[in-house]
C-alpha cells in the first residue's frame, strides 16, 4: 500500500464554537459499554454506580473537554444501556451521528471492582454484545469523504473483538490514509482478548499507515518485530515510517521517539485515586496537543497532566478536565481558587 501523509500543521484550533462546528478533527472508532462500580469486592454486594466505559469513547470525551470537535463511532444495542452509552456522549459534545443501534444484541457491561488498596479489578461481559457487531460500513459511515477529520484515533482493542471489527478498524485505516488523515493507533493489548502472534501480525499490517503510535513499554515488542529495549523497538517503528513512538511509563511520565530523538517528561505527582482510564487520558492530552500544533515538551505535558487529571479521580473519564483547568494541578497544594 502506499503511504500518504497530510500535512503535520494545519489550522488550529480557536476554541469557538462556529470553529468547532466546521471542522471535524478526530474520529474515533470502537467499543463503548455500561460500566458498574463498586467500592468493594463484588461477591459482598453492595451498591454499585452506574456509568459508561471503552478506551476510544474515553479519549472522545477527553478531546471533546479540551475543545476539540470529535467522533465516536460503534454500535450500541438497541436497549437502555444503549441509550446511557449515547446520551453520556452526547452530553460531553461528543458527535455520535454515525453510531448505529444493533436490535439483535445487547450493550457490553463491565463491573470493576478495588479488591485490594488501589488495586482494581475489571470483569468483561462483552461476548455476542452490540460492540462486537461493529462492521466495515460502520467505518464508511463514520469517514464519509466529504467530510475529512485530521485525525483517526484507533486501538488494538477492536480488531480484537472479532474478525468483523478487524475489518472496521483496517477499513477506518484505509479510508483515512486516501482522504490524507492522520492516524494515531494506541496498541493497548489486552491478553484475554487475543494472542501476542495474532496481535503482532494484525497491528503490524496497520504499522505503514500510522503517523502517531502510543505504547507502554512492553507493548513495543509486540509491534516492533519481537524487538526488546525500548530505543531499539522505538528506532525500528520509526524505520516503518512512524512520525512518533510515544511510550508511556505510568507513574514515572513518558517518553517520545522521533527522528529528532528522544524527549522525555515525568509524571505529574497526585494522590491516586485510581488507574483505569489514565492511558485513553494520556493520549487525548496528547492528541489535542498535537492538534494545537504544539512542540513534543509542550504535547508530553499536556498528556501527564490529563493522565493526571484522571488517576486523581474516579471513574475512567470523570475526572477529566476542560481546557481552563489545566492549569489547576500547578495551584499549590491545599489552594482554593476564587
Amino acid at each position: 500500500m502506499t503511504r500518504r501523509r497530510a500535512a503535520a500543521g494545519g489550522r488550529r484550533p480557536t476554541g469557538r464554537q462556529d470553529d468547532i462546528a466546521r471542522t471535524l478533527e478526530v474520529v474515533t472508532i470502537g467499543e463503548a459499554m455500561a460500566a458498574l462500580r463498586g467500592d468493594g469486592p463484588l461477591r459482598l454486594g453492595g451498591p454499585l454506580t452506574l456509568s459508561m466505559a471503552g478506551a476510544e469513547a474515553n479519549v472522545a470525551i477527553g478531546l471533546a473537554r479540551l475543545g476539540h470537535r470529535v467522533r465516536w463511532a460503534g454500535v450500541v444495542g438497541a436497549d437502555e444501556l444503549g441509550e446511557l452509552v449515547q446520551r453520556t456522549l452526547r452530553a460531553e459534545g461528543v458527535d455520535v451521528g454515525t453510531v448505529r443501534q444493533d436490535p439483535t444484541a445487547p450493550t457490553g457491561l463491565l463491573l470493576q471492582e478495588h479488591r485490594v488498596a488501589h488495586v482494581t479489578r475489571v470483569h468483561y461481559y462483552r461476548s455476542g454484545s452490540a460492540g462486537s457487531a461493529l462492521r466495515a460500513d460502520d467505518a464508511d459511515a463514520a469517514l464519509p469523504a466529504a467530510e475529512p477529520a485530521r485525525f483517526l484515533h484507533v486501538t488494538g482493542i477492536t480488531p480484537a473483538l472479532g474478525p468483523d471489527p478487524r475489518l472496521a478498524v483496517e477499513r477506518a485505516v484505509r479510508r483515512a490514509r486516501e482522504a490524507g488523515t492522520r492516524i494515531c493507533l494506541d496498541v493497548n493489548y489486552r491478553s484475554r482478548l487475543w494472542s501476542p502472534d495474532l496481535a503482532a501480525r494484525v497491528l503490524g499490517e496497520l504499522l505503514p499507515c500510522v503517523d502517531v503510535l502510543i505504547a507502554s513499554e512492553d507493548e513495543l515488542p509486540l509491534v516492533a518485530g519481537g524487538e526488546t529495549g525500548e530505543e531499539r523497538a522505538a528506532g525500528q517503528l520509526l524505520d516503518t515510517g512512524i512520525g512518533e513512538v510515544v511510550v508511556k511509563h505510568g507513574g514515572a511520565g513518558a517518553r517520545v521517539w522521533s527522528a529528532a530523538g528522544a524527549v522525555r517528561m515525568p509524571a505529574r505527582t497526585v494522590p491516586v485515586t485510581g488507574t483505569v482510564g489514565a492511558g485513553d487520558a494520556f493520549t487525548a492530552g496528547y492528541l489535542s496537543a498535537v492538534l494545537d500544533d504544539l512542540p513534543i515538551e509542550d504535547r508530553l505535558d499536556r498528556a501527564v497532566t490529563v493522565g493526571a487529571f484522571a488517576v486523581a479521580a474516579a471513574g475512567d473519564w470523570e475526572g477529566l478536565p476542560t481546557r481552563a483547568e489545566l492549569p489547576l494541578l500547578s495551584a499549590p497544594d491545599g489552594g482554593t481558587i476564587r
